[in-house]
């Protein structure tokens, strides 16, 4: 199949599902070239608004679908999956799994043992186009389909291929968990700020202005981070006076610590599936 022929389908309509249509039409798909399914009938109704395909029968997106986002909650993938075997077996389609902390061998055993497979782990900024996603593919997949899974995940943010599904969850731990971190310092100072005196709104803006233009920054800059830090801490300054205090209290020990719980518990997660999944038949 050329790249030009090429179809999307979505398994799960939800908030992610719906950021991805969003950014795969905005990037110049064609709606008819995009199929989802989902039990909510109302959210159905607004894709089809779109020209969304929709149904009700997981079947039918990938009998027509060339790639297929599973974008179904953890806990209900294998009684997603396990159904479609037949359908899957029929079909030479790309799964791209957006569920966190289902590994590789799960997502095999529960569709068939020569799918090919992309396990995905996206974040909520992809909602705004500005997402971070990391790919891990099976020796099963294609040039041609790691590329649509690429083409597809580009449309709401960068993307990043990893060589080991094991880095899932250093990359769950950062860029997964990463935007709750940040709205917790940005809560944090715009706190500190209002007991300094700012009305809630003033903070609030000039918080979320500052970590945009630090972050936009930090992307066009051909200097790392530390660089830009040194650069905008001036000796005796009101800016080497707060990291002073944020490094008397550990600040990047404490984050070294939160970001190997986080990788902790996708370990835990992952290691809790069912050990007696038998192959689907």
């Amino acid at each position: 199949m050329s790249e030009e022929n090429l179809t999307i389908g979505f398994i799960g309509a939800g908030n992610m599902a719906s950021a991805l249509i969003d950014g795969l039409l905005a990037n110049g798909w064609q709606p008819e070239h995009v199929h989802a399914s989902d039990t909510n009938t109302e959210t159905l109704a607004a894709l089809a608004d779109k020209g969304i395909n929709t149904s009700t029968d997981n079947k039918t997106i990938i009998s027509n679908s060339s790639t297929v986002i599973l974008a179904v909650k953890p806990q209900v993938l294998a009684d997603v999956l396990k159904p479609l075997h037949d359908t899957l077996c029929a079909n030479d389609c790309l799964l791209v799994s957006i569920a966190a902390g289902v590994a590789m061998d799960s997502l095999q055993h529960w569709s068939h043992p020569k799918q090919a497979i992309v396990r995905c782990m996206p974040n909520t900024p992809a909602l705004v186009q500005t997402g971070a996603s990391a790919l891990f593919s099976n020796p099963h997949c294609s040039d041609l389909q790691k590329s649509a899974a690429e083409k597809l995940l580009s449309a709401v943010g960068i993307v990043c291929w990893l060589e080991k599904e094991a880095d899932m969850d250093a990359v769950t731990a950062l860029s997964g968990s990463g935007p709750a971190y940040f709205f917790l310092l940005m809560e944090a100072m715009q706190e500190a700020a209002v007991s300094l005196g700012l009305d809630a709104r003033t903070a609030e803006l000039l918080c979320q202005q500052t970590a945009l233009g630090a972050a936009r920054l930090a992307q066009s800059s051909d200097v790392d981070v530390s660089e830009l830090r040194r650069r905008v801490t001036s000796p005796g300054g009101t800016t080497e006076a707060a990291l002073q205090q944020f490094a008397s209290e550990d600040f990047n020990a404490m984050v070294g610590r939160a970001l190997e719980k986080a990788a902790e518990r996708s370990r835990e997660l992952a290691a809790a599936e069912p050990a007696t999944v038998k192959p689907a038949t």
